[in-house]
């Protein structure tokens, strides 16, 4: 895979599930694109089981895999939330939420046994995702008259970019989005066009 993609899951959520003890993990994957989407979700299954001891959680958002968090939610330290995160990085995975809820069953697990409880069941939430590369886009906007349309239509047709807005008058202005590697070849070409 090149440095201009990255992989995700598709919007269809992957559910997984473990028991041990009588306890029981009921995990959930979410393709996420935004902190306001994670938030948003994670209220909703607060709410939706509220009855359970723990709602742990971690996520991974953005290209660059940089802006992760995971969250124990009172089970002990670093036995929830980066199990669950470790599994989204051995997957190499971003913009995907994972939550798991627990239902405790009356028996202690210890550290070891929260650890293995919460890896598996994020694990096979993940398993049952589908996965999808996707290519990291740079924006190109591009001011141009208006007789040099048909030049600039010939270099979009060439590099394939993907035409986000365009606008014609006096003066014509089109946004194009194209993948990272490929953005400055399209910047150079559209300049070039300027000066003929």
């Amino acid at each position: 895979m090149t440095a201009d993609e990255y992989t995700t899951i598709t919007k269809t959520v992957g559910e997984g599930y473990y028991t041990e003890k009588r306890s029981k993990f009921l995990a959930f994957a979410h393709h996420v694109e935004t902190l306001d989407e994670v938030k948003a979700l994670l209220e909703g299954y607060r709410k939706k089981y509220y009855d359970a001891r723990h709602v742990c959680y971690a996520y991974m958002l953005g290209a660059e895999r940089t802006n992760f968090r995971a969250n124990d939610d009172g089970e002990p330290s670093s036995t929830a939330g980066k199990p669950i995160l470790g599994q989204i990085n051995s997957a190499a995975l971003t913009d995907i939420l994972v939550v798991v809820v627990r239902y405790y069953g009356g028996v202690n697990l210890g550290t070891g046994g929260l650890i293995v409880a919460y890896r598996t069941a994020a694990a096979d939430a993940i398993a049952h995702c589908q996965t999808e590369v996707r290519q990291v886009e740079e924006t190109v906007v591009y001011d141009f008259p208006y007789v040099m349309l048909n030049d600039v239509m010939r270099v979009v047709k060439d590099m394939s970019p993907r035409i986000v807005s365009q606008q014609y008058d006096n003066t014509c202005r089109i946004t194009l989005a194209i993948r990272r590697s490929e953005a400055q070849q399209l910047r150079s070409r559209l300049e070039k066009l300027s000066f003929q």
